[in-house]
């Protein structure tokens, strides 16, 4: 956990610094780059800073938080709205970690499977259906 904590002591201040030339960067690449942001740069640091926060946290708390992946899509697919909405979001993941819970203590019982590994079943599943389905539009 203390390593958890020193990456989060160095991540989290970085992931102040570049949110300003990210905010900047949602106004398109000319406009940032008229304003002296270093475009390519910024999206490194967007990239390292983001991919390092989701494998502390991950590493920290294990595979549950790939339900954070899969909610918001579920979410915004069973509320068919245009954009992804909090609290819809809120409630799948809810929904998605007790079921799984509920599967990892109860399917083989008396043993218990991890709840990460119905986690990442419930969302990889979810995922693969998702790709099937866009890559026949």
């Amino acid at each position: 956990m203390a390593v958890a904590i020193g990456a989060l002591a160095v991540l989290v201040p970085a992931a102040i610094l570049i949110s300003r030339p990210m905010r900047q960067l949602e106004m398109g690449d000319d406009a940032a780059g008229s304003l002296g942001v270093n475009i390519e740069r910024t999206r490194l640091a967007m990239t390292i800073v983001g991919v390092s926060l989701t494998a502390t946290v991950t590493a920290a708390a294990g595979p549950i938080v790939f339900v954070a992946l899969a909610a918001p899509q579920i979410a915004a697919r069973l509320t068919r709205s245009a954009g992804v909405a909090l609290l819809p979001s809120a409630a799948t993941g809810a929904l998605m970690l007790a079921a799984a819970d509920y599967i990892a203590q109860r399917m083989f019982a008396p043993t218990q499977l991890p709840v990460g590994v119905v986690t990442i079943c419930i969302g990889g599943l979810y995922f693969a259906w998702l790709l099937m389905r866009e890559s026949r539009r």
